[in-house]
């Protein structure tokens, strides 16, 4: 099933997924979410589908454990090569021996979102060109799914019905195409803009509205004239009155009001518009709305909400830097402390962004749909609201130079060790955080001013990196395993401003020498001595 964003393609494998859960037909599901590291990537599908194909019948889930037994590393081979290790060969020689009824065995396999799927590149020690990059290694992946699920599943003769929902993206049109390999064994359901669901979105928004008039006690707060002009916004976009709804809805806000200003936002009848237009037009506002909120009460004046919100929104998906850190990830947690917002201030940073985010344990921001994500990411769409991630970078990389200035330590006597430094565990972490991620953040800052950078190195800001180092590099983790391409992106930074700061430059390159050669006699819990391989 393909269709465009905001088409309800999810709703629609939620609602299958609920309805062959009931007759026990369900075998396994997949959503794909691009903002969760833990869903959007394609080495955890099979894996998945394996597991919950398991807790269907006991001795499936021993012939499964068994395999994994067998071959510890099949979780690192091909997709292909895991699909027919943990599911094929299982379920055959169980077929084969009787000890399975596949008539009753559940046969239905859904995965939605394939278009979500991103790519999982390999550390190179050539500089990418990212943007591409991420989007063919993203195709490579979907296209290896596709691929896996015909060669093992539909080729060989199992039980198993897929359903895939996506984005009518490259790797899925063309496995779909006249001469794709799909093209004879799939059956493709096009969710057409010919397909008026004006309908059914009127019935979500009436459906909805009653419940909120139950819970405010007033059943006629609002109109079917609003729902018509809701539903007419809409496009045909179902996200568009799931979005509205969600905004409306929030408890800590009057539906009557909410409901006026939505109608507001919305295009005349009879006005011309866009793709995207509506929905645009709604994120634009309700990300206005919670700006001025946020600004309003902020005691700190001046500072820059979207700002900070897009730098959680980019930390959530992670900072998509050329090699060799083609991508990094940095906690909520840490980066709102980095940018000054203090501890757990998530939740009131997106106080007002309920209908389209939330923040998650360990995940951090969590957008409910894809197409907020993309309007965040494209100047085209958000216009004035937009943060590119250079200049996300650019910022961070100030914050990261002022917290090691500000760092309360005494530097000419520090312990031997990082864990007995004598700062709480948050600030341990965040000093650790900001050592590791500074070369990269200066590498991609381009709006960067040499002013800060002068600043940084006539208060000791380099000095204090060089004391720190050596507790830092004797974890024997991180810092440890990337330490050459660290010191590389300090000295390209250094070879970048010497043009203009020579004497800067100097000083950058002279600390970057030094580091070089200490750390050959760096102890490290253990390791060699001489430095990482």
């Amino acid at each position: 099933m393909t269709g465009a964003a905001g088409s309800g393609k999810s709703a629609l494998q939620q609602t299958i997924a609920e309805r062959c859960a009931k007759p026990d037909i369900l075998a396994a599901a997949f959503f794909f979410s691009s903002t969760d590291p833990t869903r959007n990537k394609a080495s955890t599908v099979v894996a998945t589908i394996a597991y919950q194909l398991g807790l269907k019948h006991p001795l499936f889930q021993s012939a499964i454990a068994a395999a994994v037994k067998h071959d510890p590393l099949i979780f690192s081979q091909s997709l292909q090569s895991q699909m027919d290790g943990l599911i094929v060969r299982p379920f055959k020689n169980l077929r084969r021996s009787k000890q399975i009824d596949i008539d009753t065995f559940p046969y239905a396999i859904l995965i939605d979102g394939l278009d979500e799927c991103k790519g999982e590149p390999k550390v190179t020690a050539e500089p990418t060109y990212v943007d591409v990059d991420d989007r063919h290694q993203a195709e490579d992946r979907q296209a290896e799914l596709l691929a896996a699920i015909k060669h093992c599943i539909l080729d060989k003769d199992l039980p198993f019905r897929v359903f895939i929902a996506s984005r009518p993206e490259w790797a899925i049109r063309t496995a779909l195409e006249p001469r794709g390999y799909l093209r004879e064994v799939a059956y493709h359901i096009q969710l057409s803009d010919q397909y008026d669901a004006s309908a059914d979105m009127g019935r979500y928004l009436r459906r909805r509205f009653e419940d909120i008039g139950l819970r405010i006690d007033d059943s006629e707060w609002f109109s079917e004239a609003d729902i018509e002009t809701l539903v007419r916004a809409a496009s045909g976009q179902f996200i568009y009155v799931a979005t509205v709804y969600k905004y409306i809805s929030e408890r800590r806000a009057s539906p009557v009001e909410r409901l006026k200003i939505v109608l507001t936002w919305t295009p005349r009848e009879g006005q011309a518009t866009r793709p995207f237009e509506a929905l645009d037009r709604l994120y634009t506002n309700i990300l206005l709305v919670a700006k001025n909120a946020y600004e309003a009460v902020d005691s700190h004046h001046g500072r820059d909400f979207l700002l900070f919100f897009r730098a959680h929104h980019i930390a959530s998906r992670g900072f998509r830097l050329s090699s060799p850190f083609t991508s990094f990830y940095v906690q909520a947690e840490l980066l709102s402390t980095l940018l000054g917002l203090g501890i757990r201030a998530e939740d009131t940073l997106v106080s007002d962004l309920r209908s389209l985010v939330t923040f998650e344990r360990d995940q951090g921001l969590h957008l409910y749909h894809k197409s907020f994500s993309d309007f965040l990411e494209e100047e085209s769409r958000a216009k004035d609201l937009f943060v590119s991630q250079s200049r996300v970078v650019t910022h961070l990389a100030k914050c990261c130079m002022q917290h090691i200035i500000e760092c309360p330590l005494d530097f000419d006597s520090l312990p031997a060790q990082w864990d007995e430094l004598p700062l709480p565990a948050l600030h341990r972490r965040l000093l650790r955080e900001t050592l590791e991620d500074l070369p990269l953040f200066l590498s991609y800052a381009p709006a960067l001013g040499d002013d800060e950078v002068v600043s940084f190195t006539q208060t000791g800001g380099w000095q204090k990196i060089n004391n720190l180092l050596p507790l830092l590099y004797r974890l024997g983790e991180w810092l440890f395993t990337q330490f050459k391409d660290w010191v590389r992106l300090l000295d390209r930074f250094a070879n970048d401003i010497k043009a203009r700061k020579p004497e800067v430059a100097a000083v950058i390159s002279e600390f970057v020498e030094k580091w070089r050669c200490d750390a050959k006699e760096w102890p490290v819990n253990g390791r060699n001595k001489n430095g990482p391989d």
